[in-house]
């Protein structure tokens, strides 16, 4: 079942919002700044590629700063954009399994730094 689920998430999208995911983690790796910002959009971009039988083990304090810089520039910002896609999904009873991906999505994008993605 999980197969089949991850082949249609990649269809209807997760194949584009990965390619963004590491086009962006690129575009960071390419300054010293942003090389662990960049690998967090790879972390992303592996989750949003195949997102189905994974989970999120989300670890704060391996990287508070981190973390804490990542959630007040963008974290906020994708975390609110992927709760309100959620909520849309949940709508239909077709959607559920696809608005608890989601809901992953959103709680790795607002603490990044020291996730682990299983």
């Amino acid at each position: 079942m999980r197969t089949i689920a991850n082949i249609i998430w990649i269809i209807f999208g997760g194949l584009i919002t990965a390619i963004g995911w590491a086009f962006f983690g690129l575009i960071l790796c390419i300054t010293i700044i942003g090389i662990p910002f960049g690998r967090q959009c790879f972390k992303y971009a592996s989750l949003t590629l195949a997102p189905f039988g994974k989970t999120v083990k989300l670890n704060f304090d391996s990287h508070p700063i981190g973390n804490t810089l990542w959630a007040i520039f963008l974290g906020w910002e994708l975390s609110l954009f992927y709760i309100v896609g959620a909520i849309l999904c949940f709508i239909s009873i077709i959607g559920i399994p696809i608005a608890l991906q989601v809901l992953k999505l959103a709680k790795l994008s607002f603490i990044p730094f020291g996730s682990e993605i299983q």
